[in-house]
Parts: structure tokens; C-alpha cells; sequence
């Protein structure tokens, strides 16, 4: 599970909520989004929603209030956002403030929740041996080589297309396995 732990001002508006949590994710705010709260939508003006440029103040939402937060409607990423406590704001601190969380996010337009899923399951894939086993031949080709070679001269074309997309797909890989927290934002 992904989360992020948010301190912002009662005086944000939901417009600016959908910011905050934009860069809390490290997406763009590229996509239409939309708040739903007791039966109401707040959000882009596209959907028809009502304008999210009412105050979290306004709303008063208590301690424990629960309401969804959708972004990229067409592949929707939905969000649950808790109210854990009202505090008041510290003297000399910033805000927002990510002060906590899990898990590495997904990259935006990576295809959606399933998607993102089944791209953490692929480094079991036979693609992903398959493309381990293009790395390991060139590391051989290249530790049998005599050291004099240059990597053009050790590998011929084809392997060094098939190396380069091996390595951009470990890459790719790579992102959908870091699971870490990555510290706030």
C-alpha cells in the first residue's frame, strides 16, 4: 500500500488539497480529478462538479472524517484521504508538509492501478530472465575479450540493439519494484 501522511492548513482549498497531494505522489496535475464528500463532488470543471475552491475549514470535516480523492478519470488512482487529527499550525514551520509515508508512488499514466500491480509482478517474468540472460552474455563477450576491445568491437549490432533494450526494460522494472518511501516532499 502507498500513503502519505499530509500536513496542510484548514485554509486550503480542495483545489490546492489536489496540489498538495500531486506532489506528494510526484505526479504533474495533468489529469481531471474530483473530491467526493457526503454525497457532493468537488473538482475540474469538465465533470460538472462543484467548484473545489471551498476551504477544508469550510467543510468541517472532524477527526476521523473520511472522504475519495480521484485522479486521471479515465484510468482513475482512487484515493481515500482520512482526517487523523486537527493541529494547530507550529510557528516557523512550512506548509504542507509530507511528514510521513510508504511506499514508492507510481508514475503517472503508467496504466492505472492494475497495471502499476502487474508491473511489479514482471521481474518474474520470462521477459525479465530473458533480458537478464542479454546482460549476462555481453558481461561474458566482454570479460573474455582481451581488454583492448571496445564494446562495438566485442558485441555486433544486433546484440547491442537487444542489449540496449534489455537494459531500458531492467529500467523500467526497476521503478515498479522500489517500494521504499523515498522521504517527504
Amino acid at each position: 500500500m502507498v500513503w502519505r501522511r499530509l500536513l496542510v492548513p484548514s485554509s486550503y482549498t480542495l483545489r490546492e488539497l489536489h496540489g498538495v497531494i500531486q506532489v506528494a505522489m510526484g505526479w504533474e496535475g495533468i489529469h481531471l480529478y474530483d473530491f467526493e464528500l457526503r454525497a457532493a463532488r468537488y473538482g475540474s470543471w469538465e465533470l460538472s462538479a462543484s467548484s473545489p475552491d471551498v476551504t477544508l475549514a469550510s467543510l468541517r470535516l472532524r477527526k476521523g472524517a473520511r472522504f475519495v480523492y480521484e485522479d486521471d478519470l479515465n484510468i482513475p488512482w482512487r484515493h481515500e484521504v482520512r482526517i487523523e487529527d486537527r493541529l494547530r499550525l507550529e510557528t516557523g514551520k512550512m506548509y504542507p508538509l509530507c511528514s510521513s509515508g510508504s511506499g514508492a508512488c507510481p508514475p503517472e499514466d503508467c496504466g492505472g492501478p492494475q497495471s502499476f500491480m502487474a508491473g511489479r509482478d514482471e521481474r518474474f517474468s520470462f521477459d525479465a530472465l530473458e533480458d537478464l540472460d542479454t546482460m549476462a552474455e555481453v558481461i561474458q563477450r566482454v570479460m573474455a575479450a582481451d581488454g583492448s576491445d571496445t564494446l562495438s568491437e566485442v558485441i555486433d549490432e544486433d546484440t547491442r540493439w537487444r542489449l540496449d533494450g534489455a537494459v531500458e526494460r531492467a529500467k523500467a522494472r526497476e521503478v515498479a519494484q522500489d517500494g521504499r518511501f523515498h522521504g517527504a516532499r
